[in-house]
């Protein structure tokens, strides 16, 4: 979750890790440091709060030198305080951590009993304190950080920063992402490459157990092993990596109005223009799949949950869908000929990553759809399936999930055709009609206005239920997330079917229902679910296409007609209206949008 940098410039390091944090701000929000080395001793700020903070610090407080480690902190253990926040240092080396320190209790009660002093609540000061005792020993900063690793259980990914020492930072990574890039006379350390990218276009990734010696003349890399490793410098697009709002107030609303775009870069990507099918994606066969196992967090697991009806009814492929952060806990049974998918728009999201790891090790196939290429989770696939959506800094992803939907429908075509389930004539239709999808997107984006005024009204409520079936009914669980996590307002999504059993309980005339009802085989069956709302005084919001508004719509509080869309796939276009919904609401209420309470983009943390 938090960031981490790390330079070795030929001018002065503050303003390039400055610039470096401020494109890290998404993994965390806290607090925020820096420390350099100027004259061989370590100097350092550190502020509590967004980033601003610490740039005001260090504009009151100057901090020279021309090597520096930086973090962005999104607090674990111990509050976001000045002296919980990072680099943390001993009179000898600095260091930012990025991850869990798992047996950190154990390792400072035998460093207290050694003597030392601990001034924070963190688990990361454990490392500053254990490699320093290294240090004391007489072991060179290579060897104190060897001997520290070995000591060290959990996640992380480090930076460390050595007295006495010019132009080395040693980096190293466990199960948290760290990239090193390489410029001309300079050399820098990132936690991705969005802070990388102003710095240099060449990156390589550390694999998992590696750790690096970073020098101004280059990077020489170890695995787990200790022995010496190569990896491979790829060169990044600078434009992929590019962050700013444009002419938006957020970035979230900038990201909601990039979705026409990117679903159409996302769609080419699986059937360039022209094309009647979907292209094969080489290694992948799904004949020889008898299950698939669907993994994810969050809103990626809701884009996997849509996917389930999609792959069941399209080619008849069995699926299961579960969270990865219980999925290796409860051992399911290894089937034969089953693949698993993993949804990740980071790519290195922890719970999921070790969820890849264990359906590696019982012998599944393993697939992946990824907004990262280069992320770890596309690295461990056997086949890793790109999204388009771009850098995606609002922590409530938008474009990220529309983009996973297209990805995962296109999969199910893929995997239909192969079966034998659909035609090919049928396959045309409807990638015919999902080629109308960015034009779709973009008459809905034009009713922003009317969704904004529907916002003003919900921004009142403590409590607000969202309704769906089929493949709505997931949608149904991301609307509510959304709307929880940016507006704090308590919502709940539910199968529409399920009313009757517990949930109506809780409508009465100050709870808003938000109703998903394409004019789908399960309309009608919708529409007297919100009936039965209705007659218990509930506020229904009906969102439909103009018809299923004007049929439904008699009694109902506020609507919102979309355009017409094949029930098949109407969840990637129904997601716009409940982002907005969920948007305008935080905006209302005043909260921040892109950078929620507690919340960070990248969860690189069990």
């Amino acid at each position: 979750m938090c960031g981490i940098i790390g330079v070795i410039a030929r001018g002065e390091a503050a303003p390039l890790m400055l610039d470096a944090l401020k494109r890290l701000e998404y993994r965390g929000y806290d607090s925020a440091g820096i420390a350099t080395l100027k004259g061989g001793v370590i100097d350092r700020r550190r502020a509590v709060g967004k980033l601003d903070s610490l740039f005001k610090t260090v504009a009151l407080e100057p901090i020279e030198g021309r090597v520096g480690i930086g973090h962005t902190r999104w607090a674990t253990h111990g509050a976001p305080t000045v002296a919980n926040a990072h680099p943390h240092a001993t009179d000898r080396v600095a260091v930012v951590h990025n991850g869990i320190i798992e047996n950190f209790r154990d390792l400072r009660d035998e460093l207290i009993a050694k003597g030392r002093t601990f001034t924070s609540e963190t688990d990361t000061e454990v490392v500053a304190q254990l490699c320093t005792e290294f240090l004391d020993q007489g072991m060179s900063p290579a060897d104190a950080v060897s001997a520290t690793f070995a000591r060290l259980r959990g996640a992380f990914a480090l930076c460390f920063l050595f007295k006495g020492t010019a132009d080395l930072i040693i980096a190293a990574r466990k199960g948290s992402p760290l990239a090193i890039g390489y410029g001309d006379g300079e050399m820098f350390v990132g936690s991705d490459a969005i802070a990388l990218s102003p710095l240099t276009n060449r990156i390589c990734y550390l694999e998992e157990g590696d750790w690096a010696a970073v020098t101004r003349d280059g990077a020489t890399i170890f695995n787990r092993d200790g022995l010496p490793a190569n990896r491979e410098i790829k060169v990044i697009p600078v434009a992929s990596a590019k962050v700013d709002k444009g002419d938006h107030r957020h970035f979230m609303a900038k990201e909601i109005h990039e979705q026409p775009a990117v679903a159409g870069y996302t769609l080419t990507h699986f059937s360039p223009a022209g094309s009647e099918s979907v292209a094969a994606i080489d290694g992948l066969d799904f004949t020889k799949i008898d299950t698939l196992n669907i993994v994810a967090c969050g809103t990626a697991s809701y884009a996997g949950a849509v996917a389930k009806y999609w792959f069941e009814s399209l080619a008849r492929l069995p699926v299961n869908v579960d969270v990865a952060s219980e999925f290796r806990y409860r051992d399911a049974p290894n089937v034969p000929n089953s693949a698993a998918l993993f949804i990740s728009q980071s790519g290195e999201t922890a719970d999921t990553l070790a969820a890849l790891r264990h359906a590696k090790a019982r012998g599944d196939m393993i697939l992946s759809v990824v907004n990262v290429p280069t992320s770890s989770i596309a690295r461990e696939s056997d086949i890793a399936i790109p999204t388009q959506a771009g850098p995606e800094i609002g922590v409530a992803s938008t474009k990220a999930f529309t983009c996973q939907l297209i990805a995962l429908f296109c999969l199910s075509l893929l995997a239909g055709r192969q079966r034998g389930t659909i035609s090919p004539e049928r396959e045309t239709e409807l990638l015919g009609m999902m080629r109308e999808m960015p034009t779709l997107m973009s008459e809905v984006l034009r009713s922003e206005g009317l969704i904004a005024g529907i916002s003003s009204n919900l921004s009142t409520a403590q409590d607000i239920l969202y309704l769906g079936r089929g493949p709505m009914f997931p949608l149904a669980l991301e609307a509510a997330l959304k709307l929880k996590e940016i507006s704090y307002i308590h919502a709940e999504g539910f199968a529409s079917g399920e009313l009757k059993h517990g949930v109506i309980a809780l409508v009465d005339d100050k709870v808003p229902v938000v109703t998903l009802a394409p004019r789908d085989a399960l309309f009608e069956k919708t529409i007297s679910n919100m009936q039965e709302v209705m007659a218990r005084g509930g506020k229904i919001v009906l969102i439909s296409d103009a018809s299923g508004v004007e049929e439904a719509g008699e009694g109902v509080w506020r609507s919102i007609a979309l355009p017409e869309v094949d029930p098949l796939l109407a969840p990637i276009l129904y997601a716009l209206p409940v982002q907005l919904l969920a948007y305008h609401t935080a905006v209302h209420k005043g909260t921040d949008v892109d950078q929620p309470r507690n919340l960070a983009k990248s969860v690189t943390v069990e």
